[in-house]
């Protein structure tokens, strides 16, 4: 065969290939039904025709009306001879059908061809639980050579939530929808509804959950009815969660050294990811710690969604000194309030491990008075044992002081004081009976020995009369 045979042979069959090519018409389209990608039956579709696109139009053997052309603002192409024919919607390949129908009348079997050479920039907007809602654009260029558009130049879903801020921690990130709007004519369009599952791709990486977006498309992200401490962990580790990113305002109020709003500043933790995220610890240390009659148990944090809604979740950070889960220290967002509710009981053993918890004060004041060398307040850390506060003070006033004991009083978070007569001995190690860990706001009463006491007495008698005799009279008067 020779080399016009086969040429004529292949144009023979790409006509026959372009000849059954058809259209349906407008009105026989019917709007599609919501569609979910959980359910796998969603397949990405080819990119469409737009407003502001550039294609080349070729049409095969007919240079003169062949050339670039753009699509215009109601989605038609202008083109000679032809005339205005609606492309809006359509592939490529459609479109190049839809033109070869309209040249049908002027050429025999007319052969035209499409290319992409300047793609319109992406329009979408994003609304619900996302941390900078509103409408983005996203610039694509053509692949060079004129060469058709590849989804994987097109933004996805994870790209657009980034580029708004990231999601929030009250975000249901099972139920994103997306609403995509086709225009089937210049008077007709339909809508298809595409709900995604984002929690399959963080847990299973199901890269299908991350869709590509098209012009036109509406991401709406709902709030979760309830609020998960190990989900809404695990969203705060992925690289589409908000509080991450930048530094954030909340209050903490309850029994905290200092109840108010605070900032949680982003960490300086290198490498470690979680040293970033804002927890419900780290707003306690920035408050200052809780205070001794704070109850850890009952935690909650209330948060507000982007509907208005009040969210609480309950925290229990006793669990996660007790066990390690990490899940009760809960990330928070920008806005929520932290209360810490007051214990009505506490546990002795309870209390000191609380003490040296890192959301606990640094140090705290207790009140050593009496006969020490030093007397007023004096700042320890959490826990100090009793004889240690003692020596803080300066140790005993070895003239005065009572050695053998002295007064612990203390103030109970259910508002009763109790006082202890304890015997010291600098030689005990901590303990509660002989030598107990301190609180906040202990006062240790060091007491006068015997010898000083009759000599106060002994003072307050004789200061008065000393105003009226002299001293040797008072002397006789004791026959001295």
């Amino acid at each position: 065969m020779s080399n016009f045979q086969k040429h004529t042979a292949s144009v023979a069959s790409a006509l026959i290939v372009l000849s059954g090519v058809a259209l349906p018409a407008h009105s026989q389209l019917q709007p599609a039904a919501p569609i979910s990608v959980a359910q796998s039956v969603f397949i990405e579709d080819a990119y469409t025709l737009g407003p502001s696109d550039r294609i080349q139009v070729t049409l095969f053997r007919v240079p003169e009306y062949t050339g670039p052309q753009q699509v215009l603002v109601d989605g038609t192409l202008n083109l000679p001879l032809a005339g205005s024919v609606f492309v809006e919607g359509l592939t490529l390949q459609q479109a190049a059908a839809a033109i070869s129908a309209r040249y049908a009348p002027f050429y025999r079997r007319p052969i035209v061809t499409l290319s992409l050479l300047s793609p319109r920039p992406i329009r979408y907007s994003v609304a619900g639980e996302i941390d900078r809602p509103g409408s983005y654009t996203f610039n694509i260029s053509g692949d060079q050579g004129g060469q058709t558009l590849t989804a994987a130049r097109l933004p996805t879903l994870t790209t657009a939530l980034q580029n708004a801020g990231g999601v929030t921690s009250s975000a249901n990130v099972r139920q994103i929808q997306i609403r995509r709007t086709q225009r089937l004519s210049p008077t007709q369009s339909t809508t298809q509804l595409i709900t995604v599952n984002l929690w399959e791709l963080l847990q299973e990486g199901d890269l299908t959950q991350d869709i590509t977006l098209r012009d036109g498309d509406t991401i709406q992200i709902p709030a979760a009815s309830t609020l998960n401490l190990a989900e809404t962990r695990r969203l705060a580790g992925a690289n589409l969660y908000a509080a991450t990113r930048r530094p954030i305002d909340i209050v903490v109020v309850g029994e905290v050294k200092r109840p108010g709003t605070h900032t949680l500043a982003l960490g300086t933790g290198g490498n470690n990811a979680e040293a970033l995220i804002p927890t419900v610890t780290r707003a306690i240390q920035v408050a200052g710690g809780i205070t001794e009659t704070a109850n850890v148990r009952q935690i909650q944090v209330r948060r507000q969604t982007a509907s208005g809604r009040v969210q609480t979740l309950d925290v229990d950070l006793w669990d996660l000194l007790q066990t390690g889960n990490v899940n009760q220290d809960t990330v928070l967002q920008n806005g929520d309030t932290v209360y810490i509710p007051v214990a009505t009981a506490l546990d002795p053993a309870e209390a000191t491990e609380l003490a040296a918890a890192t959301f606990s004060p640094a140090s705290i004041q207790v009140y050593v008075v009496g006969e020490v060398n030093q007397p007023g307040i004096v700042e320890v850390p959490p826990n100090t044992p009793l004889n240690q506060a003692i020596l803080a003070a300066g140790g005993f006033n070895n003239r005065r002081a009572r050695r053998d004991s002295v007064k612990l009083i203390r103030l109970n978070p259910d508002g009763t004081v109790t006082e202890r007569t304890i015997e010291i001995d600098f030689a005990n190690a901590l303990n509660d009976a002989d030598n107990p860990g301190l609180r906040g706001n202990d006062v240790i009463v060091v007491g006068r020995s015997g010898l000083a006491s009759f000599s106060d007495t002994l003072g307050t008698i004789t200061t008065p009369i000393g105003q009226i005799f002299p001293i040797v009279n008072i002397l006789r008067l004791f026959g001295l």
